[in-house]
């Protein structure tokens, strides 16, 4: 029974974490995907086997696709690479041959196996990315065949276990920093067991879960100065109601952002429109936003991330509070002011551990100089 196949699509869901992609990048995720396994199953090849026998084939029945799945870990290095690997399960293929002399011929196989797969990732926005993936698989066929009326089967149950290849295409939706969504396509090449090379497709959609991740934003964390009155230069200016005014806010980037994104979340807004309206009466000579990751993962993404984030929220008073864009000043600082201690959190590659400890250091400070 030869299966090759006849179309390549598949549906699956996935959010991915990185070390060196992002300083609170989460690289170790989990997930399963469930959908419709597809086969071509090769009738002109079991029409030809019963020819030989002596049988002439008057009608054949396929059933060419089942429900698979597979479950799958897998290892984010860098925001375009990772590793997965996992079991998968393609289900079963059976056909019924119909003959003369009078007999049918009944063919069923079983698929199953592990697989071990590099991805490449393309992120397309804050939310979509594209991903392609090729691995290598250790895949079991399991074939069972029966004879009636004048066919006779020698070999009922043959089987091979067998090292191939697979591939596939897909998109990702991310939802949280802890849940996301694909779109996906995949191509396992199998031995059937009876001495041929084919091609089964799976259509599938799943959920993958990254472990230190948060399924909802975290409230704000944010530790505000009080509007502290400048001392004057002379008694008149010290009398007047209209003293300088300072303020600095820390935002946690967890209270803002996504995991690894740089549009402010629905709590993130909230937590701002809270700071904006402390800010009402105050004629505003500068505002700095300064955004910051941790340590871990390359200096170059995390400034180009600190620095986005930074933007975002710039951008966010200018259009929620009506700040002049001209008093505001956004920069990034990468991991280069860290709040923890030094020895405070020992080790490089990114744990969960490590991730906690360097909590405090991703944020986003604003502070604020004008008069009252």
């Amino acid at each position: 029974m030869k299966l090759a196949s006849k179309t390549l699509s598949l549906v699956a869901l996935a959010v991915i974490a990185s070390p060196h992609a992002a300083a609170d990048d989460l690289p170790w995720y989990g997930g399963v995907n469930v959908g419709q396994s597809r086969a071509d199953i090769d009738n002109a090849r079991i029409t030809r086997g019963l020819l030989d026998g002596g049988f002439a084939t008057t009608s054949i029945s396929d059933d060419d696709r089942d429900i698979g799945y597979k479950l799958f870990g897998g290892y984010r290095f860098h925001k375009n690479f990772a590793i997965e690997a996992g079991y998968f399960d393609l289900g079963k293929f059976d056909f019924t041959a119909t003959t003369v002399p009078p007999g049918t011929l009944n063919g069923e196989i079983k698929l199953k196996g592990l697989n071990v797969d590099a991805v490449g990732i393309l992120p397309i926005n804050d939310k979509f990315s594209a991903f392609g993936r090729a691995g290598l698989i250790y895949a079991q066929a399991k074939d069972s065949f029966s004879g009636t009326g004048a066919v006779n089967v020698l070999d009922s149950s043959p089987s091979e276990s067998e090292a191939n290849y697979k591939f596939g295409l897909g998109l990702q939706y991310d939802v949280t920093d802890a849940l996301g969504f694909r779109l996906e396509a995949e191509r396992y090449r199998i031995n059937d067991a009876v001495g041929n090379d084919g091609d089964v497709d799976l259509l599938s959609a799943g959920l993958i879960y990254r472990f230190g991740g948060k399924a909802s934003t975290a409230a704000a964390r944010a530790t505000s100065e009080p509007m502290v009155a400048a001392a004057a230069s002379s008694p008149a200016t010290a009398a007047s109601p209209a003293s300088r005014a300072l303020k600095k806010v820390s935002f946690s980037t967890d209270s803002l952002f996504d995991y690894d994104k740089t549009t402010v979340t629905p709590t993130g807004r909230q937590s701002l429109d809270k700071f904006t309206a402390d800010l009402k009466g105050v004629k505003f000579e500068s505002i700095n936003v300064t955004g910051h990751t941790d340590r871990i993962g390359e200096p170059a993404y995390n400034m180009e991330l600190s620095t986005r984030r930074a933007e975002e929220v710039k951008k966010y008073l200018v259009d929620s509070a009506g700040i002049p864009a001209d008093k505001i000043v956004a920069k990034g600082a990468s991991g280069s002011e860290p709040v923890t201690k030094p020895g405070e959190c020992k080790g490089e590659e990114a744990t969960p551990q490590l991730i906690a400890c360097l909590q405090p250091d991703r944020r986003v400070e604003v502070e604020v100089a004008g008069t009252k």
